[in-house]
């Protein structure tokens, strides 16, 4: 997808921000607490949103990240006035997609509301949003990674790595959670054990900041989807961290039509919940460096993400 955007966006870069952002914006008011924040965010399946008030002016931001910090300082019922954060970067509604991709190369945000000249609320952006924008003009189709097939015809691609090709020690994981329960509420612990971890072990808060994102969906599909125990493996690398996050489980029938946003099987009783609308490949693509899913039927669904480390510290 990254490739198709550098071809393609000098094509489109003054298409208005309006015909790329999101206008179904979710948002939720300062007076709000963290674990409300917390179930919306489940329960919409998405990674961040706006702060309001009453006349829908931006006021701030809540992410993933966020909510991460507030369960493990136990702090998760405080109001979301007290640790948003205040100073949001907004794309205005007169922005063009040259401004879009300029902002998106400035900072390392997931994504930017645009509101009017008023700083009400219009709509959120992601890259997401800017590369299918740029797909649908253009009538593209993705084309699927030919490592993936080569990894699949492999008969042991459960003992290799999914981006190099090498056979993994798994027993030499710097770290290693087993993903063993079966009470959907617990999903997550192991992301913020691995995030405790990395900081403990050096890593810029930034770099774990990604990592526990993208792990927390990866830990969360094998409690939802899978019908079986799963593992998260991390590897510690001078320049970057691999994690691996597997399971034996009924596997990905399509994993193409399973990494589209929205997309899911989650039974109803997980629904009610407040999980399950969607898998979360979306995040997990957006926070890592490398992604490489591979899955058989009845053979579980390997999950392997390598992240760059930030030498220059977290923002």
């Amino acid at each position: 997808m990254e490739k198709v955007l550098d071809h393609v966006q000098s094509f489109f870069l003054d298409m208005p921000v309006l015909e790329v952002m999101n206008p179904n914006v979710i948002s939720v008011r300062p007076d709000r607490t963290l674990r409300q924040v917390k179930e919306i965010l489940r329960i919409k399946r998405i990674s961040g949103v706006p702060v309001v008030d009453s006349e829908r002016k931006i006021v701030g931001i809540v992410s993933i990240e966020d909510i991460i910090k507030a369960l493990e300082g136990g702090y998760i019922d405080e109001k979301v006035q007290d640790h948003m954060t205040k100073n949001v970067v907004c794309l205005k509604s007169s922005d063009t997609l040259k401004e879009v991709i300029e902002t998106f190369e400035k900072y390392s945000y997931g994504r930017f509301p645009v509101v009017d000249e008023n700083n009400r609320v219009l709509g959120i952006i992601t890259k997401n949003d800017v590369m299918m924008a740029l797909l649908a003009k253009l009538g593209l189709v993705y084309l699927h990674d030919e490592r993936r097939k080569e990894v699949l015809e492999s008969p042991d691609y459960f003992g290799r790595s999914l981006i190099t090709g090498e056979s993994l020690d798994k027993s030499g994981a710097d770290f290693f959670f087993p993903i063993d329960y079966y009470d959907i509420n617990l999903a997550g612990v192991g992301a913020s054990k691995l995030r405790q971890f990395l900081l403990s072990k050096g890593v810029d808060p930034e770099t774990a900041r990604r990592v526990a994102i993208a792990t927390y969906e990866a830990e969360t599909n094998v409690v939802i989807h899978s019908g079986s125990t799963g593992a998260i493996y991390c590897f510690i690398k001078p320049d970057s961290i691999f994690v691996r996050v597997e399971d034996t489980g009924k596997g990905i029938d399509n994993v193409e039509l399973a990494m589209k946003e929205g997309y899911s099987t989650a039974p109803d009783y997980v629904r009610e919940l407040g999980f399950g609308a969607g898998m979360g490949f979306t995040n997990m693509k957006r926070c890592s460096d490398n992604l490489m899913v591979v899955s058989k039927v009845g053979a579980g669904v390997v999950v392997e993400m390598e992240f760059r480390r930030n030498k220059e510290g977290s923002r």
